[in-house]
C-alpha cells in the first residue's frame, strides 16, 4: 500500500505514525505551573537530542481550542523554563501511569491522583517522581512550533543539569535497564520488556 500523507486528517496521520514507530519508551514528564500545583504527564516521545551536553526531547501534540488553550505540561514549561523526566515507566507503575493521562483541571495535582510520590529535586522546582528509576532534572533550551492551529506539536529540547538513579538499578557504570521491567507503547496497547536478547556482535546503532 503506498500512502500520500497530505491526504490525511490528524487522527489517520496519529495512527500511522504511532502504530509505526514501535516500541516507544515512555516518560513521566514533571512540571511545577505558576499556581504552585505539581503535574505529571505520560509521555511516549521522549528521545535523546545530545548526549554532550546531554539533552532530552519530546514533542506534545494537542489539538488547540478555539482560544489557544495549551495542555498544563507546555504551560508549565514555558512558566519555568525547566522539568524532570522521570524513566522508565515500569510495570509496577503501569496503572498510574495511565491515570496520569487523565484531563485534570490545572488546580488539580496528577501526584495526589495517582498516587506517586513527589521527590525534591536538586536543582528545578519540579518535583521527581520517586517510583522512577532514573529522574533527570532538566533546563529549558529551546521549545520549537510545527503544525497549524488547531493541530499544533511542541518539540521541548531540555539540558539534563542533575540525573538520579536508584542503586538497585545501576552497576559497572551504567543503569541495569534489565532490571527495570520497563514497558512501552504500541498504537494503543503496551507492551513489555520482560523477554531481553542480545547478539555476540553489537553495532553502534
Amino acid at each position: 500500500m503506498i500512502i500520500d500523507p497530505a491526504k490525511m486528517d490528524f487522527r489517520d496521520l496519529h495512527h500511522l505514525l504511532a502504530g509505526s514507530i514501535v516500541p516507544r519508551p515512555i516518560a513521566l514528564v514533571s512540571t511545577r505551573g505558576e499556581n504552585g500545583v505539581d503535574n505529571v504527564a505520560p509521555l511516549s516521545s521522549i528521545n535523546i537530542a545530545c548526549v554532550k551536553p546531554p539533552m532530552l526531547s519530546f514533542s506534545l501534540s494537542t489539538r488547540r481550542r478555539k482560544g489557544g488553550e495549551k495542555k498544563d505540561t507546555l504551560r508549565n514549561i514555558e512558566f519555568a523554563k525547566e522539568f524532570v523526566v522521570n524513566v522508565p515507566v515500569v510495570e509496577s507503575i503501569a496503572a498510574a501511569m495511565n491515570k496520569a493521562g487523565a484531563e485534570y483541571p490545572d488546580h488539580v495535582s496528577e501526584f495526589a491522583e495517582t498516587g506517586l510520590t513527589p521527590v525534591k529535586a536538586d536543582l528545578v522546582a519540579a518535583s521527581m517522581v520517586l517510583e522512577s528509576p532514573v529522574n533527570f532534572e532538566c533546563r529549558l533550551v529551546q521549545i520549537s512550533e510545527f503544525g497549524e492551529h488547531p493541530s499544533i506539536s511542541s518539540l521541548i529540547v531540555g539540558e539534563i543539569v542533575r540525573a538520579h538513579i536508584k542503586d538497585e538499578f545501576f552497576a559497572n557504570g551504567e543503569p541495569q535497564t534489565n532490571k527495570m521491567r520497563a514497558i512501552g507503547r504500541l498504537l494503543e496497547p503496551y507492551c513489555r520488556t520482560s523477554e531481553i536478547f542480545e547478539f555476540d556482535v553489537e553495532y553502534t546503532l
